[in-house]
């Protein structure tokens, strides 16, 4: 028996102390540029349907050769769950000693972490796609996504002031909007407003976020505007799709997280599986963080960042929460 080790144990406000939104796009960029550059391992992701509740379990790993913490996060979303009054997503985070492979934390988060790092990532994608001024954004979704990617695009672009949101139930999409409106760290004069259809929300955007659940095309590519940027969010299992393949095809920068991931099963695949791409059209988002490929170099550009999430987010934002957690939660002997 070895005696005298500990683990602590951090829950959700905890976990909110330690870690915000303007860290965690700093340490996501970190995180992409050393995934594109070999300094990082990263496993398949696990993919568990429940398809009787119309949820599913990712399970997410990763290691970041720089950092003291590697970390396995379970991630659960289970749309149907509004009507219950319970949180769509959920999950946990377990965080490993990188040198001695022991238990270190428990982060009971309720699905923190994963909200913000993928926010996060958004917020990392709009700092080197989308264009220096953006005033008008769209967001297609009404669920945590549409609160954290604005939080991200806040960070990065702070000056918009209108965000259309369009939502497939009106009466999620109008309580998103009422939630928007009082939520810290937005723009103070930005004007929030329900759009009637995916088209009135998109047209004339400046910056275009998906974050859906779909399972076919919500946004086709004769509404977007020159030189918006789009960041889709949502195909992350191989029947889920956001923007019709033709968007694929016309963007000036296809960026992706994981060119391998989203070729299995993000917008990128369908694009792949259509004929109208070829692989090599994606580059990944590292790369630009790293200054290995561009980012955008002109105001007409179509942008569109691909993200499935990877692992190495989680890790990132799990070795800042360690950082940050002298004196929060407990901590127990094993």
């Amino acid at each position: 028996m070895i005696l005298g080790r500990e683990v602590r144990i951090l829950r959700e406000a905890d976990v909110r102390a330690a870690l915000d939104m303007a860290t965690c796009i700093d340490a996501c960029e970190r995180a992409f540029a050393q995934y594109s550059g070999g300094g990082a391992e990263t496993p398949d992701v696990i993919s568990l349907g429940v398809p009787e509740h119309h949820g599913s379990v990712h399970v997410k790993a990763g290691h970041l050769h720089t950092q003291p913490y590697l970390a396995v996060k379970v991630a659960s979303g289970f749309p149907d769950n509004i009507d219950l009054g319970l949180p769509t997503s959920d999950g946990l985070v377990l965080v490993l000693d990188a040198v001695t492979g022991a238990p270190a934390a428990f982060l009971l988060d309720n699905g923190f972490i994963t909200d913000l790092r993928t926010g996060a990532a958004g917020g990392v994608a709009a700092r080197h796609l989308a264009k220096d001024q953006v005033w008008n954004v769209a967001v297609i979704g009404s669920g945590a996504q549409a609160r954290y990617q604005l939080d991200a695009l806040a960070v990065v672009r702070p000056g918009f002031t209108r965000v259309r949101l369009w939502g497939r139930n009106p009466q999620r999409a109008a309580a998103a909007v009422a939630d928007l409106r009082e939520r810290p760290g937005l723009p103070e004069d930005c004007v929030f407003e329900v759009a009637t259809d995916v088209r009135t929300a998109v047209e004339g955007a400046d910056v275009v976020i998906t974050a859906t659940a779909a399972r076919s095309p919500l946004v086709r590519g004769e509404w977007l505007s020159e030189g918006v940027h789009i960041t889709a969010v949502g195909a992350d299992e191989q029947d889920k799709q956001e923007l019709e393949t033709a968007v694929i095809a016309r963007a000036d920068i296809l960026a992706v997280d994981s060119r391998k991931q989203c070729a299995a099963f993000g917008e990128l695949h369908h694009a792949l599986s259509a004929g109208l791409v070829k692989e090599s059209k994606a580059v990944e988002l590292g790369q630009i963080c790293s200054g290995a490929e561009k980012g955008r170099t002109a105001s007409h550009q179509l942008t569109v960042c691909d993200l499935t999430g990877l692992g190495v987010q989680d890790v990132a934002a799990a070795n800042v929460v360690m950082a940050n957690a002298e004196g929060l939660g407990e901590v127990v002997k094993i």
